[in-house]
């Protein structure tokens, strides 16, 4: 895109219309945003009433993993923007589409397809960027892993699908006995079973941070790099728990963190925001993964910083100059469903919300899993210390519970 779209009217010929592959609550958010500046929304996702569709114009159920039922959405829709929100897309559909000129794909077509594949973005990153990584092999069977992790990359490993999100699939493998249950669990996890994994040599690092990336235009019309302050988190067999900004770094260890974060988001281009993963061992930062896309540790930005990574993911994708600066350091701590049950409630939201500076976000997910993401509370501080206590201090307060008929908590 090499100008601002115009601003017209959603459900009208003049609408400006992005279309959400994958609704959940990274994509509601986003969807909120572009309905403020009047932008008409669609929300595609594999299940009906995911989080993106409860606030969209308009909300389609589909296997985006199928290209011939994507391709047909699309013509169905004709959207000016499609932006990808999960891993499980038929990204060769994506790369035709923006070919033809049918649409914008966010923020390329090739980035989605590189980054949605744990084997593109790391040959990229590491084999042709020479950005510093962890030791890796890939394995397309049981035989192929642990001929890898014998062949160099040793004990204890981690082993991930290609294809995967929020943890799924991730095991740390401790000896050659649990090689097997982790080539299982990669294969239950993938977003798409490829058969493929990655093995990882482990890295002792000191903490690990988000780096949020911003490409938007600037003045004169040309993408330029712009840098939120560093994300800390925790993560629980690779699902984000936890996260706080600012993670307190040296000013040489965050310049070469954003150093890495700019050469692999330059690479991709295109306009948005994009989540790079790395971990910090002493001075050394090494890449990890980069999501192109607004990124769940990310969710902290709602209480922390003047324009949330939502809105300039929104602002940059529409050609308008964004802000990443901090207004306060800020915590965010997940809310887990707890519970095997469909159409959960919570209590204790009325006690949460008398934590100082705090705020929920309940995520409407139909359905809740014992271990499944369907919230997150935030909170500011003095320092992140206090902001992190009072966010765990939130989520602890909340207690999902099953209802009866009429909606009313047991």
């Amino acid at each position: 895109m090499e100008k601002p779209f115009p601003f017209g009217t959603p459900l009208s010929p003049s609408a400006t219309k992005v279309m959400f592959l994958g609704s959940g609550e990274l994509g509601k958010e986003c969807i909120i945003a572009l309905q403020r500046l009047g932008v008409e929304t669609i929300a595609v996702d594999r299940y009906a009433n995911a989080p993106g569709h409860q606030v969209a114009h308009r909300a389609h159920v589909i296997n985006m993993a199928d290209p011939d039922a994507l391709r047909a959405l699309i013509a169905l829709e004709k959207p000016h923007l499609i932006v990808p929100e999960i891993e499980a897309i038929a990204t060769e559909a994506l790369l035709d589409i923006e070919r033809q000129g049918i649409a914008c794909v966010i923020p390329t077509a090739r980035a989605v397809n590189l980054t949605m594949n744990r084997e593109g973005i790391r040959r990229l990153a590491a084999e042709t960027l020479g950005v510093p990584t962890s030791p890796y092999r890939f394995a397309s069977s049981l035989e192929e892993l642990r001929a890898a992790i014998d062949g160099g990359i040793g004990y204890p490993c981690i082993v991930k699908p290609v294809m995967s999100s929020s943890g799924k699939g991730q095991s740390k493998v401790d000896s050659a006995e649990a090689v097997e249950s982790a080539w299982k669990y990669a294969a239950a996890g993938s977003r798409v079973n490829q058969g493929r994994v990655i093995v990882e040599g482990f890295v002792a690092f000191d903490y690990e941070i988000t780096q949020l990336t911003v490409r938007a235009l600037g003045h004169d019309g040309t993408p330029e790099t712009y840098f939120c302050e560093p994300i800390g988190h925790i993560q629980v067999h690779g699902d984000y728990v936890e996260s706080w900004q600012p993670q307190a770094m040296s000013a040489s260890t965050k310049q070469r963190a954003r150093d890495i974060a700019r050469t692999v988001t330059d690479n991709l281009g295109g306009l948005g925001i994009f989540g790079v993963e790395l971990f910090v061992r002493g001075d050394e930062v090494l890449f990890s993964e980069v999501s192109p896309r607004p990124h769940d540790t990310g969710m902290v930005t709602l209480c922390s910083q003047y324009q949330n990574e939502f809105e300039l993911h929104v602002r940059a994708i529409l050609g308008l100059p964004v802000d990443v600066s901090l207004r306060s350091p800020g915590a965010s701590a997940v809310i887990y469903g707890q519970l095997e049950e469909k159409g959960i409630a919570f209590v204790g939201v009325e006690e949460a919300l008398w934590v100082p500076q705090s705020d929920v976000r309940l995520f409407g997910k139909p359905e809740s899993f014992m271990n499944r993401r369907m919230g997150v509370a935030l909170a500011t501080g003095r320092d992140t210390t206090v902001a992190r206590e009072r966010a765990k201090l939130v989520a602890s307060s909340i207690t999902p519970v099953r209802t009866r008929s009429k909606g009313q908590p047991r």
